[in-house]
């Protein structure tokens, strides 16, 4: 094991294991720099679309509430997913070969962290809106630690996987084991990576399928309009992902499987990876854009006014601003009022 660690500032090892699984297939064509242009600035709309989702959240006082602050959570991690992608992509092609492994390793484990952050920011939503409308209390003391410990899970868990290559998960000692996509990375590392994605996609599906059911049976006299506005937001998040992530999974599949040189698809994987971080665009779309209170937000930082005036109020006139909680189960039967303001299927609300 030592052995290993010690190659880590080796360069030669880029070049070796590049022209072992690849060939000489880095080049500085014409045609791979106009994708790395177009690469970089998708990342910079992530960015800075991410960016002005957290200052939404951060100037208006009123959406300091759980739900709100899982969605800023999913916005940093596609923002440092973005800014990730982009400097792995600055990195790229002949620059590779000038750095050492472990530099590599820094490289792509922090593009690998902050995706897998943002993948687990959407199922860490999808918790939070299952155990919301589960729990029996309407406001609950470990509302904030539940909230905590999620946010911190994503961070604790998603740092693990792009670090664990680093550590030692690699194919420094083994070249017959490397991957032809990530070519100092092990393939049942990558096999590894994909198998947790495939799960998180399956718990999400299984989190929104009870969260229909629940909101079906809960409120069957007014079960049309709010099983179709859940069904159409579950319909648009579950889509999002599965488009942007299938191509990059079936990639990474097919990395995990194919003979070294025998799947020329491989080598542009980028490519890929790149439609694949449209899923970070889309996000602030599908848990912003959805509630009329942070789009109006979003505006107005936007067009830069609104200094000075109250943030407007969440919710209508006369009823209680309801929190990420509100479709909890209370002791007592909800009135008409409450229930057409419920966060989960009121249109003006995150319906997440």
């Amino acid at each position: 094991m030592g052995s290993i660690y010690k190659e880590y500032f080796n360069r030669d090892k880029i070049r070796e294991h590049y022209n072992y699984t690849k060939g000489d297939t880095e080049s500085s064509a014409p045609s791979r720099w106009v994708g790395s242009i177009l690469i970089i600035l998708l990342c910079c709309v992530i960015v800075l679309e991410n960016l002005l989702v957290l200052v939404s959240i951060c100037r208006n006082k009123r959406l300091h509430l759980a739900m709100y602050i899982f969605i800023g959570n999913l916005a940093a991690s596609d923002l440092l997913a973005g800014a990730a992608f982009m400097v792995n992509t600055l990195l790229s092609g002949s620059t590779t070969f000038s750095l050492t492994p472990v530099q590599w390793f820094v490289r792509e484990g922090t593009a690998f962290a902050t995706l897998a952050a943002s993948v687990f920011s959407l199922l860490a939503i999808a918790i939070e809106r299952h155990v919301a409308i589960t729990k029996v209390k309407v406001y609950s003391s470990d509302k904030n630690c539940r909230m905590v410990l999620l946010i911190g899970a994503c961070w604790v868990i998603a740092g693990a996987i792009g670090s664990l290559p680093i550590m030692g998960w690699n194919c420094i000692s083994d070249l017959r084991d490397c991957s032809t996509v990530l070519p100092l990375y092990s393939k049942r590392y990558v096999l590894f990576v994909t198998t947790i994605f495939t799960l998180i996609l399956m718990a999400i599906v299984g989190l929104y399928t009870r969260i229909y059911c629940i909101v079906r049976s809960s409120h069957a006299e007014i079960a049309t309009a709010q099983t179709l506005a859940l069904l159409k937001t579950v319909t648009i998040v579950l889509g999002a992902f599965i488009v942007c992530w299938l191509p990059a999974f079936i990639i990474l599949l097919m990395d995990a499987s194919c003979p070294v040189r025998a799947c020329r698809v491989l080598y542009s994987a980028n490519y890929f990876f790149a439609f694949a971080t449209l899923n970070s665009a889309a996000n602030p779309v599908i848990y912003m854009l959805r509630s009329k209170d942070m789009r109006g937000e979003f505006l107005r930082v936007l067009c830069c006014c609104g200094r000075g005036r109250r943030p407007q109020q969440l919710g209508r006139p006369g009823l209680p601003l309801r929190t990420s909680s509100s479709l909890d189960k209370g002791p007592a039967a909800p009135t008409a009022a409450e229930l057409v303001t419920a966060p989960l299927t009121r249109e003006c609300t995150t319906s997440v």
